[in-house]
């Protein structure tokens, strides 16, 4: 079984290379090895083929159910969010990037293009079908999976989270913040989450700043 390539302390000779196109046989033997790697791990929701050196535009996702990507292609994108995460390929390393909450992908197997929304479903104009999203948590899972297709998709074109890190502007805090009142606070690698009369002296310090973002991918 392959694995998957600390570029921390090896050369990964396709990490930067726009993958070659491939079968959907051969893409679906590829995605069934990288969901082999992960389900061994347990440490990551998302895999791309040169991950583990493999020279195939294929990744695989797994956050709400396992979706395999083979020549994927973002045909839309919008609504721009930041966010915080990290990848198998830099361990132990967040960055914080722009991502966006709506894709539309179109994938080598599928015939109909593939659309996944974080935006929240809306309380009325819904069919009697439809659910009502009350779950805040699902809310957020169908987030992370629009952005971990992104993060895998970059992944096929050569691109790392690592390339595309966006640095923090520090954040000037309002007026009015109450002492027991909860901030998300950063130094660029870390989230901490507190009351502000405790985050005061760190944001004070010019090394943390008022920051909010989003769960490791």
């Amino acid at each position: 079984m392959n694995k998957i390539i600390n570029c921390f302390k090896e050369k990964n000779p396709v990490i930067n290379k726009k993958l070659r196109k491939v079968t959907i046989d051969e893409g679906l033997h590829i995605a069934k090895d990288l969901f082999n790697i992960l389900a061994t791990r347990k440490d990551g929701i998302g895999l791309a083929a040169n991950q583990v050196g493999i020279d195939a535009a294929v990744a695989v996702v797994n956050v709400r159910e396992p979706l395999i990507l083979i020549n994927p292609v973002i045909k839309e994108q919008w609504e721009e969010i930041d966010y915080y995460e990290g990848c198998l390929s830099w361990p132990k390393k967040g960055v914080n990037t722009k991502r966006y909450k709506n894709i539309i992908v179109h994938t080598e197997q599928e015939e109909s293009d593939l659309y996944f929304s974080g935006a929240e479903n809306p309380s009325d104009g819904k069919g009697s079908w439809e659910k009502h999203q009350t779950d805040k948590q699902e809310q957020e899972l169908r987030v992370l999976e629009s952005v971990c297709i992104q993060h895998e998709i970059d992944h096929l074109n050569g691109i790392s989270c690592i390339d595309k890190e966006v640095k923090l502007k520090p954040i000037k805090v309002k007026k009015g913040f109450g002492r027991n009142e909860k901030v998300d606070i950063t130094d660029g690698k870390e989230l901490k989450t507190m009351k502000y009369k405790k985050a005061k002296p760190l944001i004070d310090s010019g090394k943390w700043e008022i920051y909010i973002g989003g769960p490791i991918t």
